[in-house]
C-alpha cells in the first residue's frame, strides 16, 4: 500500500481543493487541514496551488496543467468509499499527516473512508468510530499493512509483544501467516525519481536500475501497485480497466512536490534559490545519477554536494535564507560515521566497511531529489527496540523518538557475516517480509525529501514526530556532534524543501 506510493484509491472529499489567485475558478475555503470545509464552483485545481505548512506553504506541480478533482484519481475504485485522493492529500504533500487525519476523525466521527478497518483501523475488527481502535492512524498517520510471511522463510517470527491482537493471523483460506506491520503513507508525486516501489519493495516488479528501461518498467510497477491498492485497500472486487490505470499513472507522473515558501525566509525559488515544484520538475534524473557508491552508468564521481536548491542565499541579509543555506551545507557536509546500518555495512557489494565515513547526502545522493539514486534498501535502526539493542549509536538515536506503541517481533535462526547465530527484534521485518531472506531484515528504502514538511510524522513506522526529532535521532546515532545552531539550521533546511 502506501509510498512511493501508497496509491490507493481513497475518498476524496475534496476540501483540499482550492485555486490559486486570480483564477476564474473560484474556491472559498475554511478551517485547515484534512477537515477543511470547502465552497468550491469549479473541479478544478491549479497547478501550483499552495497550502499552509508549519513552516509555510507547499506545492504540487502538475505537468497537465490544472488537476480536475473529478478525475479518476478521485473516484472510488473499490467497495469501501476510497480514492486514491485519500491517502494522497494535495495539502498534505500528496500523503496524509497525523494532524489532518485526527481531525477528520473527529469531523467524521470516524466513519470517513480513510478509516475503513481493513488497514485504517489497529485491526481489521475494529469498530467505526472507535478512536481507540484506529488510534495508530489517528496519532502517528500510520496504515497496517497485512503481510504473508513468505513460504520457507530463511528465519522463524516469533510475536513478543501484540499490543492490538493481531500481530500475526492466519489466513483462513491458504492457512498462512499473515504479519501485520504499521507504515507511513509514501507520497504519490515525484515518482519519476523513484528507484523502489513502497517501502519495502514490494511493487519494484521489475527494476528501476537502468536508464533504458526505466520509465516502461516504472508504468509496469505503478500499475501492479495501483492494482493492487484496488483490490486490497480499496476493497474492490473488479479490476481497474487499462483506461483507468494509464489515467491514473498518467497523472501522478505529472506531480512534483515541494516546499513552495518558509514562513520567514519568504519564496523558496526567490533571489536565486530553485527551491519549489517547478525547479523540481524540471530537475535531470536518471537511474544511479550521483550515486555514492560508483555505481553512476555514466562514470561520473559520487558529488556530497548534492542538494544546490539554496547556495545563491549564502551571506543572505535575510536570517532564515542565510540558516536554510547553512543547513544545506551541513547535510552536503557534515562528517558522520555509517556504521551498522544493515544494506551498507554488511554489504559484499561495498565492501562490507565496519564504518563508513559519510554525509547525510551519502544515503540521499539523488542530486536535488534527495532519495538514493538506485535501489539500496537499509536498516537504520528507526525500528529496533531499546530493550534488547546492544549498539550504543543505535541505542543514542532511539532515545531520541517518540515511537508508537507497536507489535514487536523476534527473528531467529539468521547467522551474521562471521557466522555467527544473530537475532533481530523489531517492530518492522521490512524486505524480509517480502523475501524471507534474513539478508533483508529490517530494510526498507529511502524516500524522496521534497515537501517533508506537510507530512509528519516521519520514518517508515512513524517514530519521529517532527522534522526536529529525525535530526536529532541522526545526530545521536552517527554521533554527528552538531552544535544547538547547527541543529536548527538543519531543521530549517530539510523543513524548506
Amino acid at each position: 500500500m502506501m509510498n512511493l506510493r501508497m496509491l490507493f484509491p481513497v475518498c476524496a472529499v475534496l476540501a483540499l481543493a482550492g485555486c490559486s489567485a486570480g483564477s476564474s475558478n473560484v474556491a472559498t475555503t475554511t478551517g485547515t487541514g484534512t477537515g477543511t470545509t470547502t465552497t468550491t464552483s469549479s473541479t478544478l485545481v491549479a497547478s501550483l496551488q499552495p497550502y499552509a505548512t508549519a513552516s509555510g506553504t507547499v506545492a504540487t506541480y502538475s505537468s497537465t496543467g490544472s488537476i480536475d478533482t473529478t478525475g479518476i484519481f478521485f473516484q472510488p475504485l473499490g467497495t469501501n468509499g476510497r480514492t486514491c485522493a485519500t491517502c494522497h492529500q494535495l495539502n498534505q504533500g500528496m500523503s496524509i499527516n497525523a494532524a489532518s487525519t485526527a481531525a477528520l476523525f473527529t469531523s467524521s466521527s470516524g466513519t470517513d473512508p480513510l478509516f475503513a478497518a481493513v488497514d485504517g483501523a489497529n485491526c481489521p475488527t475494529a469498530a467505526t468510530g472507535n478512536a481507540t481502535a484506529h488510534s495508530l492512524l489517528i496519532n502517528n498517520g500510520l496504515i497496517r499493512i497485512a503481510e504473508e510471511l513468505p513460504a520457507n522463510t530463511q528465519f522463524t517470527l516469533t510475536t513478543l509483544n501484540d499490543p492490538y491482537g493481531c500481530a500475526v493471523t492466519l489466513d483462513g483460506v491458504t492457512g498462512k501467516q499473515i504479519v501485520s506491520v504499521y507504515r507511513r503513507v509514501l507520497p504519490s508525486t515525484s515518482l519519476n525519481f523513484v528507484s523502489d516501489v513502497m517501502w519495502d519493495a514490494r511493487q519494484t516488479v521489475s527494476s528501476l536500475a537502468t536508464e533504458s528501461t526505466q520509465s516502461a518498467n516504472l508504468d509496469t510497477d505503478l500499475t501492479a501497485q495501483a492494482e493492487n491498492a484496488v483490490s486490497t485497500h480499496a476493497q474492490g472486487t473488479a479490476a481497474p480497466t487499462s483506461s483507468q490505470l494509464s489515467t491514473i499513472l498518467s497523472l501522478e507522473q505529472g506531480f512534483y512536490t515541494a516546499q513552495a515558501t518558509d514562513n520567514n525566509a519568504g519564496s523558496l525559488s526567490a533571489g536565486g534559490a530553485t527551491g519549489g515544484a517547478s525547479d523540481l520538475a524540471a530537475q535531470n534524473f536518471y537511474p544511479g545519477i550521483n550515486d555514492a557508491f560508483g555505481g553512476d552508468p555514466n562514470g561520473a564521481k559520487f558529488n556530497p554536494q548534492a542538494i544546490t536548491l539554496f547556495t545563491a542565499w549564502r551571506n543572505s541579509t535575510n536570517a532564515q535564507q542565510a540558516s536554510i543555506e547553512r543547513g544545506e551545507n551541513i547535510f552536503n557536509t557534515a562528517p558522520l560515521g555509517i556504521a551498522n546500518v544493515r544494506g551498507i555495512n554488511d554489504n559484499p557489494a561495498l565492501g562490507s566497511p565496519a564504518v563508513l565515513n559519510g554525509s547525510c547526502s551519502t544515503c540521499h545522493d539523488t542530486p536535488n531529489v534527495g532519495n538514493h539514486s538506485l535501489s539500496l534498501l537499509m536498516d537504520t535502526g528507526a525500528t529496533r527496540q531499546a530493550a534488547s539493542e546492544t549498539d550504543p549509536g543505535i541505542l543514542a538515536g532511539l532515545g531520541q523518538l517518540s515511537a508508537p506503541s507497536l507489535p514487536v517481533y523476534q527473528i531467529t535462526g539468521c547467522k551474521d557475516a562471521t557466522g555467527n547465530a544473530v537475532t533481530y527484534v523489531t517492530s518492522d521485518p521490512g524486505r524480509a517480509l517480502v523475501t524471507g531472506l534474513c539478508a533483508d531484515v529490517n530494510r526498507v528504502k529511502v524516500p524522496i525529501l521534497r515537501g517533508l514538511s506537510a507530512r509528519a510524522p516521519y520514518f517508515h513506522n512513524g517514530s519521529a514526530a517532527s522534522v526536529q526529532e529525525v535530526v536529532n535521532f541522526y545526530n545521536a546515532r552517527f554521533n554527528m556532534r552538531l552544535n544547538p545552531g547547527q541543529i536548527t539550521d538543519l531543521v530549517n533546511f530539510l523543513n524548506a524543501l
